[in-house]
């Protein structure tokens, strides 16, 4: 896993846990398109994310506003990427807003840096 390389607090944070389903065609290329989308816009600070053998995944995407992440939610190709992850990739999700007051980092992570 790669960390993100986020400036000093505060900022936000998406976490974005999920099941996938059994069906995962098309979901790679998804899935990079979206991190590279979300790299373009306004306000992002990145992104880390790891998924299981058993298909169980987290994504932590981190944003420099409130403001930045609402639209994000707004780009039209992350809509459409979300009605297939409902229809097809996902067999269920959560997702979790927060605001990052304080960081901690160690070893690998604080090396990111």
């Amino acid at each position: 896993m790669i960390f993100a390389k986020t400036p000093a607090p505060p900022y936000w944070a998406v976490i974005f846990t999920n099941q996938q389903s059994d069906d995962t065609a098309g979901y790679a290329a998804m899935a990079d398109t979206m991190e590279e989308l979300a790299a373009q816009q306004p306000g992002f600070l990145g992104i880390e994310s790891v998924r299981g053998d058993d298909g169980a995944g987290i994504t932590v995407s981190y944003w420099q506003s409130e403001a930045d992440m609402v639209a994000w939610k707004g780009v039209t190709a992350h809509v459409i990427a979300e009605r297939f992850g409902k229809e097809r990739w996902y067999k269920g999700y959560g997702t979790r807003v927060a605001q990052v007051t304080r960081d901690y980092a160690f070893g690998a992570a604080r090396e990111s840096e």
